[in-house]
């Protein structure tokens, strides 16, 4: 009788251990896309009450090139007692002469130590404080917030006392190219389509970075002033641990443009990914724990979307287990793995499908998706710097400039 030496075993279950941890993500993914194309789950109708009060808070670091595009958007959906709040922060520039011109107030904070979104806004909701609103919505200074969408953000939040995170996309440049494309076509399967899927299976989002209401309750004690590069999803993760879950507005639009310049675009990917890694690791066994400690399922579904990494990334693991699974397979140790490993290819093929089938075919032709590869292959280099040299400093992504879509 002959049995197989100790390496070849190990080998094996090393391989079967792949296959099985690539199924959390990759199965996740898939489950979200495949619950979006269904309808939306039907959003309770708030009761009958008198209106929040909502400031419009709107943390600004030398965005005099764009500003007033976005505080023209915004000033026509406030009423008599909302305010609109804009922190220059750290600004060298016009930024807080604009938005004062424009009707805003502006509180001015110069902290050269301390620098990133975290502090301006802690900064924000201390000013507030004197005097609070019931909703603080918080926007960035480079955004285009469509008609109707304070007051849809702020009533969600107000009914149900959870922060509330409108669907945010970013549009392409004039003159884009494939890897733009393929870009938005990332932003909006995680922005887009992956919380409708969280929201037909009833399971709250992650913050996603502007856009986002929050009853005052809520918001004064949350844990603002770092300079986490990631902010938004830390926050959304705090709150939720602490009870306040945040829910997905499908009514309730925010758009931002891709960056032209490359550096720029460079810059900010790796700022975003890097940041969603490094929070990946952290707060994963962090939600896991506490989902048992408190029994909530709700934590347990947000630490489930949490360990799908960046798209491409995931196309980059899964290419390197097929191709370690083939080799295993050619060489004599087992087929199973290798198949098994396919299997998940074809749910993150069909995921991809999904996705823009329903929600991004009118933008992107199918002929863009052959790109792909490439755009994967220009990824690499990020993903590498993240193991060597992790981004760990906010850093302004430089701006183009604004323009209001027409209607």
């Amino acid at each position: 009788m002959f049995t197989n030496p100790p390496w070849l075993i190990i080998v094996e279950v090393a391989l079967f251990a792949i296959a099985l941890s690539l199924l959390v993500p990759i199965g996740m993914l898939f489950i979200e896309c495949f619950a979006a194309l269904f309808p939306p789950r039907q959003q309770p109708e708030a009761a009958p009450a008198s209106p929040p009060r909502i400031t419009v808070l709107i943390p600004a670091h030398n965005e005099a090139s764009g500003i007033s595009t976005t505080l023209k958007t915004i000033i026509p959906q406030l009423t008599d007692p909302d305010r609109l709040v804009v922190i220059a922060d750290n600004c060298t520039d016009e930024t807080a002469a604009i938005a004062r011109q424009l009707g805003a107030t502006v509180i001015e904070r110069q902290d050269t130590e301390r620098q990133g979104k975290g502090y301006a806004l802690d900064y924000g909701i201390k000013h507030l404080a004197t005097d609070p609103p019931d909703i603080v919505v918080l926007v960035d200074a480079d955004c285009i917030v469509h008609e109707g969408a304070i007051a849809k953000l702020a009533q969600r939040a107000n009914t149900f006392k959870r922060p509330t995170q409108a669907i945010y996309l970013l549009e392409q440049p004039p003159n884009s190219t494939p890897k733009d494309a393929i870009s938005t076509l990332a932003f909006r399967v995680k922005n887009l389509v992956r919380p409708c899927g969280l929201n037909r299976l009833g399971f709250p989002c992650l913050l996603t970075g502007t856009g986002m209401a929050f009853p005052w309750s809520v918001i004064h004690q949350a844990p603002l002033a770092s300079n986490n590069i990631v902010e938004d999803m830390q926050l959304g993760i705090d709150l939720a641990i602490a009870g306040h879950s945040p829910l997905f507005c499908l009514d309730a639009r925010v758009t931002g443009c891709l960056p032209q310049q490359q550096e720029a675009a460079k810059t900010q990917r790796t700022r975003w990914e890097h940041g969603h890694l490094q929070t990946l690791l952290n707060q994963v066994p962090r939600l896991f724990t506490q989902s048992v400690i408190q029994r909530r399922v709700d934590l347990f579904a947000i630490a489930l979307d949490l360990v799908v990494p960046p798209l491409s990334l995931l196309v980059i693991i899964w290419l390197a287990a097929m191709g370690g699974t083939l080799l295993a397979a050619v060489v004599g140790i087992s087929w199973i793995p290798a198949t098994f490993v396919g299997l998940e290819g074809l749910l993150i093929l069909l995921s991809i499908i999904m996705a823009w089938a329903k929600f991004c075919r009118d933008d992107i032709p199918v002929q863009t998706l052959l790109t792909v590869p490439f755009y994967i292959l220009w990824k690499i280099p990020l993903y590498l710097t993240f193991l060597v040299k992790p981004e760990n400093k906010w850093i302004r992504t430089e701006r183009d400039a604004v323009d209001v879509p027409e209607s």
